[in-house]
């Protein structure tokens, strides 16, 4: 029966799966192609907004990085992390969705410490938030209950793409559904959907399909980046790490995971590799070494599970993920603990992909056997954690894909800081549809020659957007990007590519999805008219996504949804680029608002031969050209004395009649909430009424 569907242990009971004959066909309005963690979110987008959905994944565990690849150790930016103070709100509140938020918060409760909810269950020292993989698969997996009972998701297990339907000319093509193999029985079967995501982990579905695709470091003239080589170079792509989750036991209790085949005699599993120091510079000229048990050593770097309340203690019980975690040393070469470069999986033979995976795998493998050989021996792995029987993950974590040549692509100079001097966001793209931020562009290259290594002010990232236009493919209709194989390049994917970021672009890709279903419109249509920008942005923005940096706003603020698209537009932002704040009550003045009107309706630019005011000249006032476009206009006429006053604060009943005559038919709705009086106006106040004035402009 399905209402019958459980879960145990973060995984679904085998009523909950699908698993297809040879040769059969399934219909349905999304298909989902992929194990991803943005495979989860779209997933889950799409069943909350009422459309059938099938998902069809390599694993029985949902949810990608944060669970089969055992790493639910969030990479959070300090944005997330930030506490609300007097002038913002937490972190949780603006970052990321209501729904990330929640789940990051049912995570909390299905792992107290000491019978308490805390912030931080795991206390790891590089992750704000960490869990043990099937705490957070078990989250995942409550969410998508309702849906597999119901009927709406068909989750379909052990599976893989070896064929996409397409149709079409000119150049064109539009995908009709998906054939995959039954990675178990061998047989195929197919899929067939309005419309179709691609949220492998590795890109797999556009190669398969012959889709338009990049892979690795590109060349400059395909993608503009000035910091690449003028070649293109495909085998340098960012390392893969078999994460392997092991428990501190107590003196004597150590469980060996067994020493792997080629140990010390293969070149990518030698002890040169490996060490259980972590070093840090604690003055310039000073190294700081922290053992693999310390308070800021390997073991805690990345801790999911602790038995004692204090953050900061690691004892016997406690349970952490080796993912990485160990650095230069004063004494040696760099290590790279069981982060595995010598090859790549991308842009090669399966049979080569697979060669990798079980290196990998081996390296990390041997990893823990050099820790337990060398200081660290009370380890054991903890494969009840990994669905495993060595604690390493069921898959490897994956850092970068194959990615679809998309509308738009983000490329170095729309994150990096080098490009955005004295402001606070990276490039604010005006169809946004998510935010991310991850302080620096983190590239752990594998060891191919020839990779760019962006610095200083070229490798930190200022907080970014996600452009709608990446999440569809230039020459592919019925088919939406996303995980990894959305529209960055080699060096922004870095950024792009973490845990809460990979969510948000779930999250996008579901709203694409469910509003092409809803309106018969191709993904491609969407993302290029901006009517229909507008308003899936105005629905996320409903629904608690945000799509524009501002700490002092939360989701559950009632002008969110104005604020954000209004600024995502470019009508309404901070008043300072160097400030994260909107500073909702502050008051705005005559020239802002004149700007802003001038922008949401579109105006042509209407310049006099003689300037009409004396305190608004060119080049004296930032807002000669709006106040002069609505003055031709026939919208404002100035305070006398042929003077504007450009820096006064406007008040209420001015906007109101400035509003009476741009559009009189949205009047009465954009003054519902906002008094018509002498009072200044206040910046939430302008973005309510005006995101009616856009809503009327688009007829949306």
């Amino acid at each position: 029966m399905p209402n019958a569907i459980t879960q145990r242990n973060g995984v679904f009971a085998d009523g909950a799966f699908t698993r297809p004959s040879a040769g059969a066909e399934f219909t349905c309005s999304i298909l989902v192609v992929g194990g991803s963690t943005a495979a989860y979110t779209t997933t889950l987008t799409a069943l909350r907004l009422n459309l059938d959905v099938c998902l069809v994944q390599p694993h029985q565990v949902v949810g990608g990085q944060f669970t089969a690849q055992a790493l639910p150790a969030s990479d959070d930016g300090d944005l997330l992390q930030a506490k609300a103070g007097l002038y913002t709100v937490d972190g949780e509140e603006f970052a990321i969705s209501k729904a990330q938020q929640a789940f990051r918060d049912r995570q909390r409760e299905l792992q107290p410490v000491g019978g308490k909810k805390v912030a931080n269950p795991g206390g790891g020292w590089v992750s704000p938030l960490a869990t043990t993989p099937v705490v957070a698969a078990t989250a995942m997996n409550e969410a998508l209950l309702p849906y597999l009972r119901d009927g709406r998701l068909t989750l379909i297990p052990f599976a893989e793409p070896v064929q996409v339907a397409l149709e079409g000319g000119n150049g064109r093509s539009r995908v009709q559904g998906v054939i995959f193999r039954d990675t178990q029985k061998g047989h195929t079967f197919t899929v067939r959907a309005k419309v179709t995501v691609e949220a492998t982990d590795l890109g797999d579905l556009l190669e398969v399909g012959n889709i338009p695709s990049r892979v690795g470091q590109e060349a400059r003239h395909e993608t503009g980046e000035a910091i690449l080589p003028e070649d293109a170079r495909p085998q340098c792509q960012q390392s893969i790490t078999f994460d392997v989750v092991v428990e501190h036991t107590a003196r004597g209790k150590g469980v060996a995971i067994g020493k792997p085949n080629g140990f010390e005699t293969e070149g990518w599993i030698g002890l040169k590799e490996f060490t259980g120091n972590f070093w840090t510079k604690a003055q310039p000229d000073k190294w700081q070494k922290w053992d693999f048990f310390s308070d800021f050593g390997i073991f805690r770097y990345r801790r999911l599970f602790r038995s004692h309340p204090h953050d900061k203690k690691v004892a016997p019980g406690d349970v952490a993920v080796l993912n990485w975690g160990t650095s230069s040393e004063p004494d040696r070469a760099f290590c790279c603990g069981n982060d595995y470069r010598p090859g790549r999986l991308v842009g090669v033979s399966r049979d080569e992909r697979a060669l990798h995976i079980q290196r990998a795998r081996q390296r990390a493998q041997a990893y823990v056997h050099y820790l337990q050989t060398h200081g660290a021996a009370d380890l054991k792995p903890r494969g009840d954690l990994t669905w495993t029987k060595d604690g390493i993950a069921l898959e490897p974590y994956i850092r970068e894909a194959r990615r679809g040549i998309a509308l738009t692509t983000i490329r170095h100079e729309d994150v990096a800081e080098t490009f955005f001097p004295n402001q606070a966001r990276a490039r604010c793209f005006d169809d946004s549809v998510g935010i991310g931020q991850y302080h620096y562009l983190d590239l752990h290259g594998n060891d191919a020659k020839g990779h760019v290594s962006p610095k200083g002010k070229d490798v930190i990232a200022l907080p970014f957007s996600l452009p709608l236009g990446a999440l569809v493919p230039q020459d592919t209709d019925g088919l939406v990007l996303s995980a990894k194989s959305i529209g960055t390049t080699h060096i922004t994917n870095a950024a792009y590519r973490m845990h809460p970021m990979e969510w948000a672009i779930g999250e996008a890709s579901g709203f694409l999805a469910v509003f092409s279903v809803w309106t018969g419109l191709d993904p491609r249509q969407l993302a290029v008219e901006e009517s229909h920008i507008r308003k899936i942005q105005g629905f996320m923005a409903r629904n608690g996504i945000p799509i524009f940096w501002f700490n002092d706003i939360s989701h559950d603020d009632l002008d969110f949804e104005a604020i954000q698209v209004l600024a995502a537009a470019g009508i309404v932002r901070s008043d300072d680029p160097r400030s994260l704040s909107f500073k909702p009550y502050a008051p705005v003045s005559r020239a802002v608002v004149a700007t802003a009107l001038v922008n949401a309706l579109k105006l042509p630019t209407g310049l006099p031969d003689k300037p009409t005011f004396s305190d608004a000249l060119p080049g004296k006032h930032w807002a000669y050209m709006p106040i002069e476009t609505l003055h031709a206009h026939g919208m404002i006429a100035g305070v006398g004395n042929n003077r504007f006053a450009p820096d006064a604060p406007i008040t209420r009943q001015q906007l109101s009649l400035l509003v009476k005559r741009a559009m009189p038919e949205v009047y009465d709705k954009a003054f519902g909430r906002t008094p018509i009086d002498r009072q200044n106006l206040q910046r939430r106040e302008l973005s309510r009424v005006l995101y009616e004035v856009l809503k009327g402009r688009l007829k949306i």
